[in-house]
Parts: C-alpha cells; structure tokens; sequence
C-alpha cells in the first residue's frame, strides 16, 4: 500500500472513532518544490497529524487551516511560494509555488 493509501486510511479509522478529520493535498507545484502533487496530511481536531506535504517548512500554517476548516469554514485552496510573505514566514524559501487544497473528511 503506498502512502497516501494508508494516510487516507488512518484518516477513516479517525473518523470511525468519532475524530473529525481533514486533509491537505498538494494539488499544484512550480519549480522546486519539496514534496510532490498528491503528497497529503491528515490533521484531527486536536491538532494531531500525520503525513506530510512540505516536509516541514508549511505544515503549521497548513494545520491551522486545517483547524478552521473543520471549525466549519469552508474548504480552501491554500498557495505559498518565495513572493508570498507568508511563505518565508513557514518557511518554504526553496524557490518555488505550491498549492494545497484543504477539506474535510466527509
């Protein structure tokens, strides 16, 4: 099983034990990215997570969107990239974009 199959299925065996849970996919990448379109990180609604899709550099910022949407706001297409203020304030200096779609696990 590779290894979003098996995040997907930790997110269900969250969710079958009464967790709400959301996922983050990488949807889009542009020039140097660290990790690749597809890479996903579950995030409960205690924070807990699992996977990964920056290797580090975004995943805080990626969680607490995480957090809001299972809050209730809607799904959201998050972009960081080295233009993006926000970018070097996570982290993601390595030159360049990536897109993260945040939803809930319905």
């Amino acid at each position: 099983m590779n290894e979003e199959a098996e995040l997907l299925e930790q997110a269900l065996a969250w969710h079958r034990r009464g967790r709400r849970v959301a996922i983050a996919t990488v949807v889009a990448t542009w020039g140097s990215s660290p990790r690749p379109v597809g890479s996903q990180l579950i995030v409960d609604e205690e924070g807990r997570m699992l996977g990964s899709v920056s290797g580090g550099c975004i995943e805080g910022a990626v969680v607490q969107e995480a957090l809001a949407v299972l809050g209730g706001a809607p799904p959201r297409l998050l972009e960081f990239g080295v233009s993006d203020e926000r970018a070097w304030e996570v982290g993601l200096a390595c030159g360049g974009r990536i897109q993260v779609y945040v939803e809930p696990l319905a």
